[in-house]
C-alpha cells in the first residue's frame, strides 16, 4: 500500500505543486506634487523691500472673505499646502529708538478663510521691536533715506496651512492686533485696520481633475 501512495505522489505534475499566484498589476504612478507662487490679489499693498526686492502685503481686519488678501488655489487632489510668511507692522522712529523708547510687543492674529466664510485655519506672529536690527527690511516708496517708508516689516513667522481638496480660492484677513509699548497697551481689531503683513508665497499640491461645472 505503502508503494502505491508513494508512486500517486510522484506522478503529480510538478506544475501543480509550483503554481505561483497571478501577478499583480503594477500600481499606475503617482501624480507628482507641483510648487508654484501663485498670482495672490493684493488690495492693500506696502511695497517693495529695498535690498530682498520681495512683495510685502498687508492684511486689513474685515469680515468679508472678498475684501481680503485673496490666494487662487488651483484643481487638486487631497489637501494643498499654502505657505507664507507672516510679519508684524512697526511704525519706526529713530528719534524715538535714539531716545531708547522705541519698543513695542506686536501679536497679530489673522485668519485663513474658504470664500463663503468658513474658517479654514488661523495664523499668529509675535515679535519684539527694540533697534532699526529688528526690521526685516525696509520698504520702498517713502520719503526716508533711499526712499524707505516709516511703516516696515518686523518679526518673521513661517506659516504652512493645508487648503481642503475642492477649494478654489482663500482669503487672509486680519483678525486682531495687540501692541505692549512703554506707555501702555492696546488692542485693535476695528475693520480696515492693519493687522499684519504677508510675503513670499508659495502652493505646493498634487493636481487633480479641474471641478465639474455645475449644470442648471
Amino acid at each position: 500500500m505503502r508503494a502505491i501512495v508513494v508512486a500517486l505522489l510522484v506522478t503529480v505534475p510538478l506544475s501543480a505543486q509550483t503554481r505561483k499566484p497571478p501577478a499583480r498589476k503594477p500600481a499606475p504612478p503617482a501624480v507628482p506634487m507641483m510648487k508654484v507662487v501663485p498670482e495672490v490679489t493684493c488690495p492693500t499693498p506696502l511695497g517693495v523691500g529695498l535690498k530682498t526686492k520681495v512683495s510685502y502685503c498687508e492684511v486689513m481686519a474685515g469680515r468679508d472673505p472678498a475684501g481680503g488678501v485673496l490666494v487662487p488655489i488651483p484643481p487638486h487632489k487631497g489637501p494643498a499646502m499654502l505657505s507664507f510668511d507672516l510679519h508684524n507692522l512697526h511704525l519706526y522712529s529713530e528719534e524715538q529708538v535714539k531716545a531708547k523708547r522705541g519698543f513695542a510687543r506686536y501679536t497679530a492674529t489673522i485668519g485663513v478663510l474658504a470664500m463663503d466664510n468658513t474658517l479654514i485655519s488661523r495664523a499668529v506672529v509675535e515679535s519684539e521691536f527694540r533697534t532699526a536690527a529688528d526690521l526685516v527690511e525696509r520698504v520702498g516708496g517713502g520719503a526716508g533715506p533711499g526712499g524707505a517708508k516709516a511703516v516696515a516689516p518686523t518679526g518673521t513667522e513661517s506659516i504652512v496651512i493645508p487648503i481642503p481638496e475642492g477649494e478654489e480660492q482663500v482669503s487672509l484677513l486680519g483678525e486682531k492686533l495687540m501692541v505692549d509699548r512703554i506707555d501702555g497697551s492696546a488692542s485693535y481689531t476695528q475693520a480696515g485696520r492693519p493687522i499684519a503683513v504677508v510675503s513670499n508665497f508659495a502652493l505646493e499640491y498634487r493636481p487633480g481633475p479641474p471641478p465639474r461645472k455645475k449644470t442648471r
